[in-house]
């Protein structure tokens, strides 16, 4: 072989690696897309229906994640929010589990008891949290119990000695938690149901309708209402329902119901009732959801919610974003519903509660 035709070969040879190289990074980006979503989501509107009433914590972050969602989603389609509260959020959750589309547009944005109200609850509903498709949890939020610094209870001994009239609304943490902890710890909690949400019953302490609430979320309440804690501030944080308690009301001293159980199964009730903290703003998805959909937006879910512009907004407004993923919350709600028959059992006894 001459050293022309030598040249030649080598010059053949070196083109057809480039040809192939550039073939194999075509396939590789084929492949990357066959993972997002294949263009499935262009020019189509995405709906987050929000379990609560516009201007609470739930709604507030819901908005937050619509205008980031979008540029972590192949297409950036447009995400909008529709309200739909009622009974604990669970009316949402049975629209998204019996009627909303099944591709991946329709989401649902729930209180964090709604996952446990066909487990421990006595409310009817038509979904099965053990089947739903979850994106994530927005946050794991440490819920708090808190009252009006001109209340008689100022403190957690205090409710267990007098009557504490608080807002609550049906079948939702605000309802829950206070039958829970009087049956566990001897509160003497009285509810005022009928509320539609947050933002209701913050009203109704204001104008004195009730004097406090037990199961808002710390992160929320002190966001959305933040001229009431801290100095000249009408309401205190009488106590916190969280395995680790957060981080600001540990500082000042505040007490944990989880520091106050008698004994092994009263721990592991609690344990249980409020494993749905660490789901404190549960996303999900009805369950015939295309596999390959719901690992698209829970990646879309996760990337938002670590989005610098996302964070910053957030910091701005002074909330908090702490993430659970998708596959953590589902195996958190599998658990749950294997829960021991006893255990399951006195809540629900606790819970039965007619005024």
């Amino acid at each position: 072989m001459s050293a022309a035709e030598g040249g030649c070969d080598m010059a053949l040879r070196t083109r057809a690696l480039k040809l192939l190289a550039a073939a194999g990074g075509i396939l590789a980006a084929t492949g990357a897309m066959a993972q997002t979503d294949g263009g499935f989501f262009k020019g189509k509107t995405i709906t987050i229906f929000v379990g609560s009433s516009a201007g609470g914590g739930y709604d507030t972050y819901a908005r937050l994640l619509s205008r980031h969602m979008p540029k972590h989603l192949e297409g950036a389609p447009t995400i909008v929010i529709s309200n739909m509260p009622g009974a604990g959020s669970n009316v949402a959750a049975n629209y998204v589990y019996n009627v909303a589309r099944k591709d991946g547009t329709m989401i649902g944005a729930l209180y964090a008891g709604a996952p446990l109200e066909p487990l421990i609850g006595t409310a009817p509903v038509q979904h099965d949290p053990s089947k739903t498709q979850y994106l994530g949890s927005a946050n794991n939020d440490v819920y708090v119990c808190i009252g009006r610094r001109d209340a008689e209870v100022q403190s957690f001994d205090d409710l267990r000695k007098k009557e504490f009239i608080v807002g609550a609304q049906n079948s939702s943490t605000t309802s829950d938690f206070p039958l829970v902890l009087n049956a566990v710890l001897g509160t003497k909690f009285k509810l005022v149901l009928g509320y539609p949400g947050s933002r209701e019953i913050g009203l109704a302490i204001e104008k004195k309708e009730v004097f406090g609430a037990c199961g808002f979320a710390w992160p929320s309440i002190s966001v959305t209402n933040p001229g009431w804690f801290g100095e000249g501030g009408i309401m205190q944080v009488l106590f916190q329902t969280h395995p680790t308690g957060h981080a600001e009301l540990n500082k000042r001293g505040v007490p944990n119901a989880y520091d106050m159980t008698a004994n092994a199964e009263d721990k592991a009730l609690i344990d249980l009732f409020f494993s749905q903290m660490v789901f404190g703003r549960p996303y999900v998805l009805p369950p015939e959801t295309p596999p390959e959909r719901v690992a698209v937006l829970r990646k879309a879910f996760l990337a938002a919610l670590a989005d610098p512009e996302l964070l910053a907004e957030a910091k701005k407004a002074n909330l908090e974003v702490n993430p659970v993923s998708g596959d953590d919350v589902q195996a958190l709600i599998a658990k749950v519903y294997s829960a021991p028959p006893q255990v399951v059992s006195r809540i629900k006894k606790a819970l039965s509660y007619t005024p």
